[in-house]
């Protein structure tokens, strides 16, 4: 039987794979795994529970908090909030564990079911485990005054706005700013946190149905962003996905500045004022070499991870480290948040416009991405992509040419059968000429049968 439990928990099409049983049973499995197991103070468990607006969102939301509460948990009910608004919570409220449901970036039909631990950390692979395996048993059922109760939380949303709002060292009182929220659990509390720090805002995508997130809108759909910034003359736009875990952003003539350089940004800030831990940024395999490049000459070093914002959480949780993330825009403040917060990313970008005088253009020019051309091999062996001694000598062959001026990853796919070939340069022809030889090299010794797609 294939694990349950993904990269960023249960995931998959709302009343299909993830339906209201599957949901009863991980409630219930989760509030014996994530309870506490001697309470001093004699006090039932408590446990947040947070979603986005997805109209799946409901009935789901409804069965986790009956698995809880059936099972003895006493529940907040925080209703529609970005992820790291309900991680906050966990923490803030001293409750026992948390539960998001939400899809992230995924369309309206898919969604999700993901824990947090005490202190709004994401659990590890081995308590994922412990409640897959507990939800073959029969569950706890308390009896009488036992049982949990609900209690719908009004001022989750406030206490998060609070929260973001202590954040900020410059106010962003004289800045226009487009929000673009996604149609998702940002539509109330980012216009809301900008609007209070001082910004002119204009906001788009904050009308949520229950079935228009992220659709043409947010941080995977950034075209009406760019032509509203500069429709409305801002001096930058920010875009949040449908959970608002993650970041991108727009400068005043409309190009896009992605995760890589908010993090350079951000990072030289720190550095700057002698808050970046150890003068280190954890990011993944996949950031630009630009960023190490740009960053290194500013004595700062990158400790680099596999792909997925939980990778980058655990090497900052080990090492002490408080900033990382991905290209993709999620980017992780440990000072602040114990999980990629965008709406806390979007404020701390505009807040270095606001503090420095300087445009957005000007700071993302803290690094030069180089060229960067990406080819999915598909039908190949890909187990045999980091064994196969033609792949390895095409490999080296490739990063001898490139020295210091580029790379190469080859990165199997975790789902499909295919292999990503990757190759950064300082020209976008040479990036092209190295990514076409080395794609064909991996068609032709891990082929299973045919198909190139680029």
């Amino acid at each position: 039987m294939s694990r349950l439990f993904g990269t960023d928990g249960v995931r998959g099409l709302a009343n299909d794979l993830l339906t209201a049983e599957l949901a009863l049973k991980l409630a219930q499995a989760a509030a014996v795994v994530l309870s506490p197991k001697n309470a001093s103070d004699g006090r039932r468990p408590r446990a947040v529970v947070a979603r986005d607006p997805r109209a799946s969102g409901e009935f789901l939301a409804a069965a986790v908090e009956a698995g809880l509460s059936s099972s003895g948990i006493d529940v907040y009910d925080a209703g529609v909030l970005p992820t790291p608004a309900a991680a906050y919570l966990v923490a803030d409220l001293n409750a026992d564990f948390g539960v998001m449901i939400s899809a992230s970036h995924n369309p309206a039909p898919d969604n999700g079911i993901k824990f947090f631990a005490a202190g709004g950390q994401k659990l590890p692979d081995d308590v994922e485990d412990a409640i897959e395996e507990q939800m073959g048993r029969e569950p706890i059922r308390p009896l009488g005054g036992m049982v949990g109760r609900i209690q719908r939380f009004s001022d989750a949303e406030d206490r998060y706005i609070v929260h973001l709002l202590g954040t900020l060292p410059y106010r962003l009182d004289g800045l226009k700013i487009v929000l673009d929220c996604a149609h998702g659990a940002a539509s109330g509390c980012s216009p809301q946190v900008f609007k209070d720090a001082g910004a002119d805002v204009v906001v788009i995508g904050a009308e949520p149905d229950g079935l228009n997130i992220n659709d043409g809108v947010g941080s995977t759909h950034l075209d009406l962003l760019k032509q509203s910034v500069v429709a409305h003359g801002a001096d930058l736009g920010i875009a949040h996905d449908g959970d608002a875990d993650r970041c991108l952003a727009v400068d005043h003539e409309g190009t896009e500045v992605d995760g890589d350089q908010i993090m350079a940004i951000l990072a030289l800030s720190l550095k700057q004022a002698g808050k970046l831990k150890d003068n280190v940024l954890v990011a993944t395999v996949m950031s630009n070499l630009g960023l190490k490049i740009a960053l290194r000459d500013a004595g700062i070093s990158i400790r680099e991870t596999a792909v997925g914002d939980r990778y980058v959480l655990e090497e900052m949780r080990d090492g002490g480290y408080n900033l990382g993330g991905e290209q993709s825009g999620h980017v992780i403040f440990s000072d602040y948040a114990t999980t990629g917060d965008g709406v806390l990313t979007g404020l701390q970008i505009a807040a270095q416009v606001a503090g420095t005088g300087r445009s957005l253009k000007e700071l993302a020019t803290a690094m030069t991405k180089l060229p960067q051309i990406m080819i999915n091999v598909r039908d190949v062996d890909k187990s045999r992509a980091s064994t196969d001694p033609g792949v390895a000598a095409a490999v080296d062959q490739a990063t001898q040419e490139l020295g210091d001026t580029g790379r190469v990853l080859l990165r199997p796919s975790g789902t499909e059968a295919l292999v990503r070939v990757m190759v950064e340069a300082a020209d976008m022809e040479t990036a092209e000429r190295i990514c076409n030889h080395l794609a064909a090299v991996v068609k032709e010794r891990l082929s299973v049968s045919t198909g190139l797609a680029v």
